[in-house]
Order: structure tokens, then sequence, then C-alpha cells
């Protein structure tokens, strides 16, 4: 025990919780130490062991949690030296100081009794402290008597007395000169007490505080800091009841790269380098930094786990606002109640794919994900939302590497800014596989806001999480340390509108921009007329070719397309056949012509429909021959494509080569492999095909000469929107052409003598907003217009195309023969080849055969697209043989009773077909025209195509108007040189940037490894219509 005066102090070494202690001590007719400064004074002259701690009695600031107060911070200290601490577990167990009071109850009584009577004679109010702000020991007595008649006063504080009282504090503060300890540590006891108040009040609920309490008060704590670091050249650290605080003076020079805090406790800033501050510190002498962190958020938020932080610049006169910084200020604060880190290892086994889940629920989230192989190998990693990543559906792709650290972060961008389930696909990338390799996964997520003082709400506008967060402690980069301010237009050079009639009356003198305007239409109108004419001859190739030789039959479509290289006499005049080669069985050899359009010439794509009876399963070969026939047979075939219509699976075949008998390896016949995965998703193939489509479609002045030949984009369109985007370019490019320089538009680039300023940045913004959003908008209308295809009719399609040849004994022989023969190509129907059927003697085995393949599909109890589509061909071609035997009678036959037999077994087959094919029809897969509904979803009616030409009409004739009106406004010779500089920027548009833009984007997503995507005609449907038409007339039967 210590005894001070009439106070005993008792050092209790019993560990208890701070509540336990405070019991005990008023058990024992004390209290918990309270501490002031006389108290201090005392206690720094007893020394206890270092590491032991006592509670104290007086709690801290209460913590806030969703707007609500909890009494759960305690105080206790440490001697030798003396510190205080606020924590908010109570429950921890420490020592503790009891203090007693020496003198008789009874003095005490009489002693505090009379003034207490005098004190609740006069009636006190917040106005007292007004009339002592000059004195700041009366305003402080002043401040805890009303502190006091607050505490016990029902419906106290007021707002009223609330903001008069901090009001009042606040002004006698900023009248001192000087700093007093003791004074400070009133100051913020008294400002710590009225915001604890405010924040207990009963009506809270009702009469909620505003969110500019804690900004009021913040800014005594600031004015208290100023104070006491004022007479100090180093950093210094002033702890207050909501949090700390760090300040320091400096020469603007010196904030570059500075950093501010303590990276001791993990809470610091790391200001950019001086080039990127120096425009908006000024040119003051000495710059005052403060940046404190917050126990608690002062603007209670769920969204807020971490600590908070802030960081004020004053030049002594005022604040200093940095905004759109072009170097990012990095701010570290620890995260006490950090996410979880989700941790697993998996084995990761051979041609295998690691699936991981992570659950969004803040859209602004950033998630950083680590994927550590055990093994020193590269990784894909592919993300999605809703649903495992596939081949064709995914939202980004990444690729970890040892030097990157196997650490991806997933940003509110990539995420959409949606929640929800995201799923990660990992795999190997170019790596080779080794035994026993495991992946250890981890994720957590972090997120950096700002408080934006305008709209009084955390935002996310200009931070984001860096690179070098952990679960501990997370990196914000911001380019502000205050909300953005006013945006920075500039504007183009001034025309006077009304004065336009006067300004093309000097047509005669200055002639220079209507004479490159005239030049220039003159050219569009050539242009225009040649591009009319290419399209017409264009739309007589673009048709889609019915094979003639299909069996009428067949129904399972394959969609061919054969691309034809772009080589100098790339194109063939020859006959070309085709067979597919499947794991499930083979085509018949089909010849790919068509007698309304030309085929195979140089860079055409032609589009083919062939049909079998059965699936061929995975198209595994491809059989090109030609007959060396015509002026110019040879033949350089670039790429044949294979699409099963009904899976949609598709094949690709790289040829890349010549069918010759004179180029080439001299051969005219060829087979050609189905392309592996990997080499489909190879950088060189995706580059080249990339490219490729992008110049003949994405850059749009060299896709005038040759557009991809299946593109509803006419030629015509594109030499229109090519002069809207040079008439746009013109108008903008005069209209700030030679604009004065702003002596203050900050540097943002240099380099050498050459300079990018934030005026120069504008302008070039300015200039894409003007030209870029419309006609974007007119090239996507004319991308997206639904070409019109006008079918025809029915009736004429079954008289001129599908007109039966006359029944005979010879062609009922011939295609019962064929059929035989087709179905025989499927290792599944065991059947083998046939033998030529001469007469109607051979009719019956022919016939047993066939009965033979249907009890088999009877037996078959699992059904699946070979027998279904099997069933189907055979029930049409039995119909159509039914059809040619009951055309004929017992005549043609030897004998009556043989022609009878005929038609019996021919009826019996008939019926026994059509239930096979019912009893296998469940797992008929969906029609083509649902899934073209689905997929063209995206396409516009045809008649917004007149939409794109208004709009297009439009902006070229306004475009139109203001650069004549700007040329005849700058005069002759000004306009010369615009007309110069003009030529210049177009020179650099078309020649490097657009193929520059070109090549970024084959580059771009060859490295994400994005084949390119098989185009689907509209006229597919209409094709198989045609062919099932055929099917229809052939069986004379209108439900298949």
């Amino acid at each position: 025990m210590f005894l001070k005066r009439h106070v005993c102090f008792e050092f209790v070494e019993e560990s208890k919780t701070w509540f336990q202690a405070r019991s005990t001590c008023e058990k024992r007719g004390g209290e918990l130490l309270k501490v002031n400064s006389p108290i201090k004074d005392f206690l720094k002259n007893i020394t206890r062991e270092r590491n032991f701690t006592w509670w104290l009695g007086v709690q801290g600031e209460p913590a806030m949690k969703n707007g609500d107060v909890s009494e759960s911070n305690c105080t206790y200290m440490k001697l030798t030296p003396l510190q205080l601490f606020i924590t908010s577990d109570c429950n921890q167990r420490r020592g503790f100081i009891c203090t007693h009071n020496l003198q008789s109850s009874s003095n005490t009584k009489n002693t505090i009794g009379p003034s207490h009577a005098s004190r609740s004679r006069r009636k006190r109010n917040v106005d007292d402290m007004g009339s002592a702000v000059e004195n700041i020991n009366t305003l402080l007595q002043e401040a805890d008597k009303e502190l006091l008649r607050m505490e016990t006063t029902e419906g106290e504080p007021t707002n009223d007395n609330r903001d008069r009282f901090i009001e009042y504090l606040l002004e006698g503060t900023k009248k001192l000169r000087f700093a007093n300890n003791d004074t400070m540590s009133h100051i913020i006891n008294c400002s710590a007490g009225i915001l604890l108040l405010s924040m207990k009040k009963c009506d809270i609920q009702a009469n909620p505080n505003p969110t500019s309490l804690f900004e009021k008060v913040f800014e005594i704590f600031r004015q208290v800091s100023v104070l006491l670091g004022k007479n100090s050249t180093k950093e210094f650290v002033f702890r207050h009841p909501t949090g700390t605080m760090y300040q320091s003076s400096r020469k603007p020079a010196d904030f570059g790269n500075a950093v501010l805090g303590s990276e001791t406790d993990g809470e610091f800033i790391i200001l950019p380098s001086y080039s990127a501050l120096e425009a908006q510190l000024g040119k003051a002498s000495t710059i005052t930094a403060q940046m404190t962190t917050f126990s608690g958020n002062p603007h209670p938020n769920n969204d807020i786990s971490g600590t908070v932080c802030s960081l004020l610049l004053n030049n002594g006169d005022s604040d200093i606002k940095l905004r759109n910084l072009t170097e990012m200020i990095e701010i570290f604060l620890p995260r006490q109640n950090s996410s979880t880190l989700m941790t697993r290892t998996v084995v990761f086994e051979k041609d295998s794919k690691v699936l991981n889940t992570i659950n969004i629920s803040d859209p602004n989230m950033t998630v950083i994900f680590s994927a550590v192989p055990s093994a020193n190998v590269s990784l894909i990693l592919t993300l999605s939302r809703g649903s495992p990543p596939t081949p064709t559906y995914s939202n980004t792709t990444t690729i970890l590497s040892p030097t990157g650290g196997y650490r991806w972060m997933i940003t509110p961008e990539m995420l959409e800014q949606t929640p929800g389930v995201w799923y990660v696909d990992i795999r190997l990338f170019n790596s080779t596989w080794e035994p026993d390799m495991t992946l250890s996964i981890t994720s957590f997520m972090s997120k950096c806001l700002y408080w934006d003082t305008e709209s009084e709400m955390w935002s996310r506008d200009g931070c984001q999480v860096g690179e070098k967060s952990t679960p501990e402690r997370t990196q914000c980069l911001c380019n502000h340390l205050t909300l953005f301010g006013s945006s920075f237009f500039v504007m183009p050079n001034y025309v006077d509108i009304s004065r336009t009639a006067e300004l093309f009356a000097t047509v005669s003198e200055n002639y220079v921009v209507l004479a490159l305007l005239c030049a220039f239409f003159g050219l569009y109108l050539l242009t225009l007329l040649w591009a009319c004419y290419a399209d017409r001859r264009s739309r007589s190739k673009r048709k889609m070719t019915l094979l003639e030789d299909n069996h009428p039959g067949a129904q399972y479509n394959y969609l061919i397309g054969v691309q034809t290289g772009h080589r100098k006499n790339a194109g063939t005049t020859a006959n070309v056949t085709v067979k597919l080669i499947g794991s499930d069985g083979e085509s018949e050899i089909h010849t790919l012509t068509d007698p309304d359009k030309p085929v195979f010439e140089r860079g055409a794509v032609d589009m083919f429909l062939l049909a079998t009876p059965f699936p061929l399963g995975e198209v595994q070969n491809v059989r090109l021959q030609h007959d060396n026939s015509g002026g110019h047979p040879s033949w350089y075939i670039n790429k044949v494509t294979v699409q099963d219509l009904q899976t949609h699976h598709v094949f690709h075949f790289f040829c890349g080569c010549w069918l010759s008998a004179d180029r080439g390896d001299g051969m005219t016949k060829k087979t050609f492999n189905a392309a592996r995965s990997n080499e489909i998703a190879s950088f060189r193939n995706i580059f080249q095909s990339r490219t490729s489509t992008g110049f003949r479609d994405e850059h749009i002045w060299v896709s005038i000469v040759d557009p991809p030949s299946r593109s509803p984009f006419t030629r015509a369109q594109r030499v229109s929107c090519c002069m809207s985007l040079l008439l746009c370019t013109m108008a903008i490019n005069i209209a700030f052409w030679n604009i004065p320089m702003d002596e203050n538009s900050p540097v943002l680039f240099a380099l050498g003598s050459l300079e990018i300023t934030w005026q120069e940045i504008m302008v070039g913004v300015q200039s894409g907003l003007l030209m870029f959003p419309i006609n974007i908008l007119i090239i996507t209308i004319f991308r997206s217009v639904r070409p019109r295809i006008i079918s025809k009719s029915k009736k004429d399609n079954y008289e001129e195309n599908f007109r039966p040849p006359p029944v005979n004994i010879p062609t009922l022989l011939k295609d019962t023969e064929e059929m035989i023969s087709l179905v025989s190509r499927s290792k599944r129907n065991k059947m083998s080849e046939t033998y030529r059927l001469e007469s109607t003697t051979d009719l019956g085995p022919a016939l047993e055969r066939l009965h033979e393949l249907i009890q088999l599909m009877q037996g078959e109890t699992e059904s699946d697209l070979h027998w279904v589509y099997c069933s189907k061909f055979l029930l049409a071609g039995l119909c159509h043989l039914l059809m040619g035997l009951e055309k004929l009678d017992g005549k043609n036959f030897p004998c009556p009773q043989e022609y009878q037999h005929a038609l019996n077994i021919t009826n019996l087959l008939v019926r026994k077909a059509e239930m096979v094919f019912s009893s296998h029809l469940i797992y008929c897969p969906p029609s083509v025209k649902k899934k073209k509904e689905r997929s063209g979803g995206c396409w516009l009616p045809w008649w917004c195509v007149f939409v794109g030409w208004f709009l297009l009409l439009s902006i070229s004739g306004v475009s139109t108007y203001f650069t004549l009106l700007y040329g005849f406004q700058y005069g002759k010779e000004k306009s010369t040189k615009w007309v110069m500089s003009l030529g210049l920027s177009l020179f650099q548009s078309i020649f490097i940037l657009q193929p520059l833009k070109v090549i970024g984007v084959a580059v771009f997503f060859a490295l994400l490894l994005k084949p390119v995507a098989v185009e689907e005609s509209e006229e597919i449907e209409q094709v198989l219509l045609e062919q099932q038409d055929r099917c229809r007339w052939f069986s004379g039967r209108n439900t298949l």
C-alpha cells in the first residue's frame, strides 16, 4: 500500500477481470483507481514489475457496433514507465489498484452537501460556456459543469445544446497560442464526454446524431494535436480516446515518397513521388500532415470491419485536397477482425482440373486467390459465375507462374460487381505433370472504401486493394484524399452559328475545306457504286448448299464449311468430293457442288449440308479429292470445319496445302485428321484466325475490299460508315485545332522534350466521346441486323426439285440396294455389304436382311441417337418401297404370288419399323429451330437497317456543316495548315492505330486461348427444312 494525503492506494496482484476488480474494491470500502494529472505524477515514482498490468476505474471510449453503444472498453496501465491502454476485452485477468478515502464519511457529506444544494438552486445552460471562451480554464470548468448537468437531466443533450457545446469548446481551443499538457488533456476529456453522451442519449433511435458529429469533435482533436506538436521538428504521436494521430511538419519537397504513421504498428501511409504531388501542394514553405487512425468506425457501417484512417494536409491557411493523382497513395491498415483465411490442399491428378468455389456476398470485395503447386509448373485459372467454366463460357482467365508468386487478385470489375457463387477452374498450362503433385489453395477478401463527405456514405471510387494486402493487413491504393473535384473539360474553338450565312458567303475567298470535302464526297460516291456492285455479286455466292446427292431419307445433318486459301490461283474449277469418317461409321462420297453459284473461289468460305442415315460419332477424318478437271484445277485448301447440327459439336481440320497434280506434293486426294484441342487453342492458330478476321471485319477501312463472305455488314454500309467516321474526325479535329495552351494544366507524362498535359488528354477523351459512341452504334446496328431471307414456296420445291422418277422394277431394286448399302456402313448395325439386286427374286432376301436389322433394333433396350436416326431412315426407305410396290401390279413380277408376298413383307416391315422408331423417339434431340431462337436473341429486326442509315446521314450532315463553318471562319491560310495536319492524323489512324488495334486484340485473345467461334448462319434452318421436305416427299409421310 501507498499513502498520499488522505488517500490510500492498494495494489492488489490477484488477477481478476475488470468487473471482478471493481466489485472487490467496493466490498473493501473503496473503488478502482481513477487517474488524473496529480495521480499520474505520483504513479511515475512507483516501480513495479515491467510486464505486470493493472486495471483502472475509468472505462475507455465506448465501442461502436452498428450504431449502438457498448460499454465494453476498459482501461489498464503499466508502470516503469507509466503507460495507459484501452482494451475492448474486459474479461482479461490483471491486477488492480483500489483507492480508500481515509476521511470520515460524515465530513465528506458535510463538505459536499451545501455545495450541491447551492448548485441546484441556480439553473445552468450551455451559454455559460459561450461567455468564457476567452479564458480556457474557466471554459473547461463550465464545460465540466455542463457535462454533469446533461448527464443528470432528462432529454439531454439536445441537438442545439450539443452543437453549441462543441462550437464553444472548439472556439476556445483555437484561441490558444501554446499548449499545456493538463489543459490539452482536459479539452480531450470534455470532447470525448460530449461525444459519449450524444451516442448514449435515450432518444438515439428517434433522433439519431448527424454524420457530421464526429467531424466536429475530430476538429478539436486536430487543434490539440497542432498545439502539442507546434515546437516539435520530429513526428509527434498524439493518442486520443478514439484513436491515434501522427503529426509532422515538412517542406513540400520532403513529402515525396514520405512515410506517415507507424510501420511498427502496421498503420502507415506512403505518399507518391514529389513530381506527382508538386502541382497540388502549392508554394507553402511548410506543410503539416496529420494521419489519424480510429479504433472504431466514426461512421458506423456493416461494410467496415478493419481500421479506419484519415490523412489531412494543411499549409497553414487551409487544408490541401489531393485529387486525381497520377501516382497512387499507398495506405496500409491492420485488420483486427480480418476475414477467415480459407485454405485447403488437394492432390493434382494427371489430366485433371481443380474446381474451387468462392461465395461473394459483397460486390465491392476484392478476392486475393492463391494456388501454390508443389512442383515448379504454370497454371491457367478461369473464372465464371453461377456454374463451372466451360470452353464456351467463362468471365476471365489468367496464367499463374513461379515468377508471379501464384497469386491472383480478382477485382470487383472481374466479378462484375455481382454477388453469388463464383467458380475458379485450375489446370496445368504448358507444363508437365509430376506424380504426387499437390495444390495449396488459399483465399481471403478485402476492400478499400473512403468517406464521401458530399453524399455522406462510403464509396470505392478512386481506391482499390493493392497487391501487398495480406489477411492481417490491407494495402489500399487511392489517387485522392477527398472526394473527386468537378470534371475538367477543355472548350473547343468558338464559332458563331448565327454568322452561318456570312461565313458561307466567303467561299470564293476560302475554298480549301470545301474543295477537300467535295473530293472526299466524289471518292465516296465512286467507291459506293463499286461496293454496291460487289455486294450484288457476294449475295449470289452467299447461298448455303444442300447437297444434291444426299439420300432423301437421311436426316442426321452435318454442316461442312470449306475455306479456300487467299493465295494466288487458290481457287479450283475441278469437281471436289468429300467423305466423312467417324468413330461409329462413315458417309458416302458426296460431290461438293452447287448449280446456282460457283464454289471454291479464292478466299471463299463455302457451306454445305451433308445428311447421313445415322450419327458418325466423333468425326476423325475428312477425305477430299478432285478430278483435276477445268482450266484451273489446282486448289489450295486452308481449313475445313464439320459441325454436328444435332449435338453442336464442331470438328476442325487444318489443311493448309495444295490439292494439285502439279503443285505441292502432286496429290489430288488427301485425308485430313481432326485437330486436337491443344492445336485449336494454340497461340498460332488463334492469332492467325483473329488477325485474319480482324483485318477483314474489324478494320473498318481494309474490310471494304474483302469483308467476311457471310457477314450481314455489306460493303456499301462499310464505305458509308468510313465516310461518317471521316467527316466526324474532320469536324472534331477542326474544332479543337490549335486551341490556346493552358499554362496551369499539369504535365502527366514527360520524356525529354516530349510532354503530355492534362489538357491534351482531355481533348482526346472529349473527341472520343463526341465521335465514337454514335459511330459505334451505327456500325453495331449494321452488324446485328438479321438478314431478310425469302423462302421459296413448298409447292415449287416439291415439284421442281423432288419430282420422283417413274416407278419400275429396276428403280425399286436400286433404292433397296442403296438403303441396305447405307445402313451397312455402321458397325453397330452388324450388316455386311449387299450384293447387287438383279431381279425380283433378289428382293425377298434383301427384305429379310432389313427384317433382321429391325429385330436387332427391337432388342436394344437403351436408346440413343444412332437408333433414333437409323430407325427413322429405315422407316422412310421402307415407306418409299411400299409406295412403289403399290403403284405396280403382279404383271411386273414372274407370278402374282411373288408380288403379293413382297407387298405383304414390306407392309409388315413398315409397321415394325414404325414401332421401333416410336420407341426410340423419346431420345430425339431438340429441334434446330428452338436452338436458333435462343442463339438469335442478339439479332435486330431487318428494318433497323433504316435506323442505321438515318443516324449515318444525320451525323454526316452535322459534321459536314460544322467542318465548313470552322473552315470559313479560320480563313484560307489557317485552313491550309489544318488540312496538312488532318492528313497526318488520318494516316496515323488508318495505317498505324487501326492495324495495331487489330493485332493487339488478336494477341490478347490468343493469350487468353479463346478460339474463334464457328459462325452459325440464319440459313441453316431453311436448308434443314428443305432436307425434311425431301424426306416427306420421298416417304409419302408428313410425320417424318
